[in-house]
């Protein structure tokens, strides 16, 4: 009774200390986001900053492709992050990508106009976005990979949702401070003038508060085990040896990605300059919708962990390769605001198919030694190839003034995931993150409980010898 009351309770402390890691690190994934976020938010106002003065849509293109740069240093973090995490631990890689991303707001907010200095406006822009983008790479692999290892198996699908649950709040988070701005402490004018530094100085001091709450974090059990058995080192010759996995990251990634900035990063822009709505208006619409999804996620994640992961991807894939068409054509001819909320929240929804647990499915494909890196590189160069680009193509095909084909390229991309759902098999039931917890038992342990056996052994026989006497 005793043993099993301590154990109950170790049990119990065991729990806790999960749960408060899992608190702190998607509360350092939602500060690190916001960074992230906050140059979309506010691109729309610091735009004729960077950039000489001309027509809004260059200007945007402008910005938009150096958003798009900023995802193309993704894999690169993905890479050393990844390596980095894989060799020397979760929390380690955590605290290394947040002191990255506080380095690159700084940066963004004290940098003068191009007015002021030129050329090196636009260029210290792209430097800042770099240090965002390798940060961001090695955030997203090292998260995703430590929500999954620290969630208990029968869980894993719930409380690795909080991945995006605190991306999506990161840039939810973004968005208020540009509500308050806008409606309550600053006019148009202002933000566009030096208003729209406030939200990258905020950014700086919350990676700070996110630097605290990571140093208090604990390692994985899986990253442990791994220690104690001295598996290889994480590299890409070793990652490279899993080719089917790394092509089930990039074919799960494609058209999720794609489908999820399309209606996050892009649709606030879009209804500016698409749909005709205000600025006002679009950045309430955009987080009123982000809200909500927000609030889907766990949802989803639980039902993965009933029913599997793969029958809500495929539901997902077809949903979206049905509807993304009707759904971007028909949000270009609305005027009412509920209208456009209801029509971004539909799209939302079935994009929940696959940001609910797109992280612990990478995660459950690979090994403990490789895990990190496999999740994060094959994911980041996907996603630099379709979810980055997708305001600069967006934003092509209106120039040249064939706005619905970039529907018809956000369709093809989701079909083509579609095909990888169905083939993939399901990751719940065939998970490798319980296989790297289990602790084997080694040469020197065998030795030890031998010797115990033999002692006991000995024991009992000179005892049985003395009640013969």
């Amino acid at each position: 009774m005793g043993k099993t009351t301590v154990q109950q309770k170790e049990d119990l402390i065991s729990t806790r200390s999960r749960l408060k890691s899992i608190v702190r690190g998607s509360i350092g994934n939602l500060i690190e986001w916001y960074d992230w976020y906050v140059y979309a938010a506010f691109s729309i106002y610091f735009a004729k900053s960077f950039f000489p003065n001309g027509d809004l849509t260059a200007q945007l293109l402008n910005t938009s492709a150096i958003f798009a740069v900023g995802f193309f240093m993704r894999p690169v973090g993905g890479w050393l992050m990844g390596t980095y995490a894989d060799r020397r631990g979760r929390k380690k890689a955590l605290i290394g990508s947040v002191i990255i991303m506080c380095i690159g707001s700084l940066i963004i907010a004290v940098t003068p106009s191009y007015q002021s200095i030129g050329i090196a406006a636009p260029i210290l822009l792209v430097f800042a976005r770099l240090l965002q983008g390798l940060s961001v790479g090695g955030e997203y692999a090292s998260s995703a990979t430590y929500l999954s290892e620290m969630a208990t198996p029968n869980r894993r699908g719930f409380y690795s949702s909080f991945q995006y649950v605190t991306l999506i709040a990161g840039q939810l988070f973004a968005l208020l401070i540009l509500i308050l701005l806008q409606h309550w402490f600053l006019t148009e004018a202002q933000l566009e003038s030096w208003g729209w530094r406030i939200p990258f100085v905020i950014g700086a001091l919350l990676a700070l508060v996110a630097l605290r709450l990571r140093l208090g974090m604990q390692e994985t059990q899986s990253f442990l085990t791994r220690v104690q058995t001295r598996k290889k080192e994480s590299t890409l010759r070793t990652l490279f040896r899993y080719p089917r996995e790394i092509l089930i990251v990039v074919g799960l990634t494609m058209g999720g990605t794609l489908a999820f900035y399309t209606y996050s990063t892009y649709m606030q822009k879009y209804l500016v300059n698409s749909a005709g709505f205000s600025k006002n208006d679009s950045t309430l619409i955009s987080a009123a919708t982000l809200f909500v999804f927000m609030l889907i996620q766990p949802l989803i994640g639980a039902l993965s962990d009933r029913v599997g992961r793969r029958p809500i991807l495929i539901a997902f894939g077809v949903l979206g390769t049905i509807g993304t068409v009707p759904i971007l054509t028909a949000l270009n001819h609305v005027s009412s605001c509920w209208a456009a909320f209801l029509y971004i929240m539909l799209a939302l929804t079935i994009v929940s198919g696959y940001t609910s647990i797109n992280a612990v499915v990478k995660a459950e494909l690979f090994p403990v030694e490789i895990r990190t890196l496999g999740v994060g590189l094959p994911y980041a160069v996907t996603v630099s190839l379709f979810g980055g680009t997708a305001e600069y193509i967006a934003f092509w095909f209106k120039s040249r003034g064939m706005e619905s084909g970039f529907y018809w390229y956000v369709t093809a991309c989701i079909a083509c995931s579609l095909i990888v759902y169905i083939f993939m098999r399901d990751t719940r039931s065939s998970s490798l993150i319980e296989k790297s917890e289990r602790r084997p038992v080694t040469t020197s342990r065998v030795v030890k409980f031998s010797k115990k056996l033999h002692a006991r052994l000995n024991r009992r026989g000179k005892d049985a010898g003395n009640q013969v006497l």
